[in-house]
């Protein structure tokens, strides 16, 4: 069964201001995150600008820093019923405290840094367990930037360079957070040249669909469907009609051969159906210009 939630997964270097988020889990455009990806969070919320917000810190080495910026950049919105939890440690993640103020939130939103912290420090916790119940049960909306959007599947790529993705062995994968199954997620995607992350990923199990989100650029999920939002690309790598590789074959280390691997290239607007595995691509209507 579809969750009755909403899921919005975001590619990174979406900002607050000051900080690269390569360094700190901040982001950097300001503008295009607080009136563009920031506002449909909202809108898409159960209450609108009242909607009660946690933004989970975690996966952040600068936890206090990032949890002011995001809630500067909520006041300009004019949101202001928004909460920070500088989780640390997987004793935190079992306080009942925690756990309540996980119940009586609308909308969470993992911010960005190294999203092993993410799964280390709340897999199997009970707030993994109220998160996972109330996304499936409720209107809920989880959102996630970069660490916070590798983390939201059930499988998440944590390691492994761009240039030498396609070698055996390189790109390392673990269990995510799973909030959606069958697919998995990369971040920064089309800046740092990481489609050869997915395709390994997607040759290595392909029956899972390959995300990789640009900068600036997310997807919003709700049941089986899709939708790109944001000013750049996502990239689907769907192996399901793969028809062959040598990965068994060769030794660690060693170049992989993928053959007929299909490649979808998303963009503002644009559905892909999780059913069906169709894409529909949005024509915007061209304004004559004088």
């Amino acid at each position: 069964m579809a969750p009755k939630g909403k899921l919005i997964i975001i590619g990174g270097a979406i900002n607050t201001g000051s900080f690269a988020e390569t360094q700190f889990g901040l982001p950097q455009n300001m503008n295009f995150f607080e009136r563009g990806i920031l506002k449909r969070i909202t809108t898409e919320s159960l209450k609108g600008n009242d909607s009660r917000f946690e933004i989970m810190t975690t996966a952040s080495l600068i936890p206090v820093k990032v949890g002011e910026e995001y809630i500067k950049a909520f006041a300009q919105l004019d949101v202001h019923n928004v909460g920070v939890m500088n989780i640390g440690s997987r004793e935190e993640a079992n306080k009942p405290e925690y756990a309540e103020r996980i119940k009586l939130a609308d909308v969470i939103i993992f911010t960005g840094g190294d999203q092993l912290r993410l799964t280390s420090i709340f897999g199997g916790t009970e707030i993994h367990r109220v998160l996972l119940d109330k996304y499936q049960n409720t209107e809920f909306v989880i959102a996630g930037t970069s660490a916070g959007a590798a983390a939201s599947s059930k499988n998440m790529i944590y390691q492994g360079s761009s240039k030498d993705a396609l070698l055996k062995g390189e790109v390392k994968i673990t269990g995510g957070l799973g909030f959606i199954d069958d697919v998995i997620v990369d971040t920064h995607f089309v800046q740092r040249g990481r489609i050869g992350r997915l395709l390994y990923a997607a040759a290595s199990n392909p029956g899972i669909l390959g995300i990789g989100l640009g900068e600036d650029t997310g997807l919003y999920i709700q049941g089986n469907t899709m939708e790109a939002i944001g000013s750049g690309m996502v990239i689907l790598v769907d192996g399901r009609h793969m028809a062959d590789t040598n990965l068994t074959d060769v030794e660690m280390g060693q170049p992989v051969s993928i053959k007929n691997m299909i490649v979808h290239v998303m963009c503002d607007g644009d559905i892909y159906d999780l059913t069906n595995h169709q894409l529909v691509i949005h024509h915007p209507k061209v304004v004559p210009t004088e």
